[in-house]
C-alpha cells in the first residue's frame, strides 16, 4: 500500500530563484552548500540533468546511511516552478523503499518570498516501519531548501 506525506517550507527568497537553485541546479549547488553530506552530484543521462526523462546521481559522504541516490525527472514546468521526480536507485530503494515519487511546487507569496510545497508518495518494502523514513525524508528536503535559501541570501546576484 502506498503512503503520502506533505511538507510546506516558507522562505523569504523569490520562488523562481529558489526553484532554480534548489531543484534545477541542485546537482551543481549541493556539493558546495552541503559538502559534509553530498560529496558530488552529476547528470547521468538527459539534458544536463534538468530535462524531462533526465537522471541525476547524488553521491553522499559517510554522514548518510546510503552512498548514492539516482532520481529521474518525470515532469517539469519551469514557469510554474513545479516538477515531479522518481527515486530510481539508492536512497533506500530496495532496502526500505519499493517506490518513491516527489512532486515539488514553489509558489510565490505576497511578501516577495515563497512557499515550497512537497508531496511525496512512497511504498515501503514489507516489514519496514514508515515513521522514521518519513521523518528522515522531510528533514532531508527541508535541509535542501534551507541550504539553497542560505546560499541565495548570501549571494543576492545568484540565480536571478
Amino acid at each position: 500500500m502506498a503512503s503520502t506525506w506533505t511538507l510546506e517550507i516558507e522562505s523569504p527568497v523569490a520562488a523562481s530563484r529558489l526553484f532554480r537553485a534548489g531543484v534545477m541546479d541542485w546537482h551543481n549547488l549541493a556539493p558546495k552548500v552541503a559538502p559534509h553530506i553530498i560529496a558530488s552530484a552529476h547528470p547521468v543521462e538527459g539534458a544536463g540533468g534538468i530535462g524531462v526523462g533526465s537522471i541525476r546521481q547524488f553521491n553522499f559522504t559517510s554522514a548518510m546511511p546510503f552512498s548514492v541516490m539516482k532520481e529521474k525527472l518525470e515532469f517539469l514546468d519551469v514557469e510554474k516552478c513545479e516538477c515531479k521526480s522518481t527515486l530510481i536507485e539508492g536512497g533506500g530503494i530496495s532496502t526500505a523503499i519499493e517506490t518513491a515519487t516527489s512532486h515539488i511546487k514553489v509558489e510565490p507569496t505576497a511578501n516577495g518570498g515563497c512557499v515550497v510545497k512537497v508531496e511525496s508518495t512512497y511504498k515501503l518494502l514489507p516489514g519496514v516501519e514508515g515513521k522514521d523514513e518519513t521523518t528522515k525524508a522531510k528533514d532531508s528536503i527541508t535541509n535542501i531548501f534551507k541550504g539553497a535559501e542560505a546560499y541565495l541570501i548570501a549571494n543576492p546576484d545568484a540565480y536571478n
